[in-house]
């Protein structure tokens, strides 16, 4: 099999950069008119030994998220959270969002809540005191099937 990769160094670049499968997929058909798929930049990245983009922590995320919850804001400053734990490198934009987000948890003495019987999904309560020590509500069982990964 013949790969479609036209400049490797070229494309590590992009993973360094962060540059996400979408955009290395539609950069790949504009410049050199070869289309590709999202898992042929995981399969390029997991040869080559680079690092996973996916952070997954499950102390920051212990629910199982339901598929109408996934894309909640509150639930993308949670995944910018833990890359910036995991040292990772967050755009200027993101930087700021979650700089702003702490803030509204430290000015409320709140945290974060997930409960996926209702249509918001997550919420902002009040910090128990000796229980809630991180951005989120502890609960009394992790239920996320997406444990953190390598």
């Amino acid at each position: 099999m013949t790969s479609k990769i036209v400049d490797e160094g070229e494309v590590i670049r992009w993973f360094n950069e962060g540059r996400t499968y979408a955009w290395m997929s539609q950069e790949y058909e504009r410049k050199y008119n070869i289309q590709t798929v999202p898992s042929m930049w995981g399969n390029f990245r997991r040869r080559k030994g680079l690092t996973r983009r996916i952070v997954r922590d499950d102390n920051l995320i212990p629910w199982h998220v339901l598929e109408k919850h996934r894309w909640s804001y509150d639930l993308a400053v949670l995944r910018m959270e833990a890359r910036k734990r995991a040292g990772a490198t967050l755009s200027p934009d993101d930087e700021r969002r979650l700089e702003l987000w702490h803030q509204r948890l430290a000015e409320g003495d709140l945290v974060l809540h997930y409960d996926p019987d209702t249509e918001e999904g997550f919420f902002y309560v009040p910090r128990r005191k000796g229980v809630d020590l991180d951005v989120i509500r502890e609960p009394e069982r992790k239920t996320t099937q997406r444990r953190a990964a390598d």
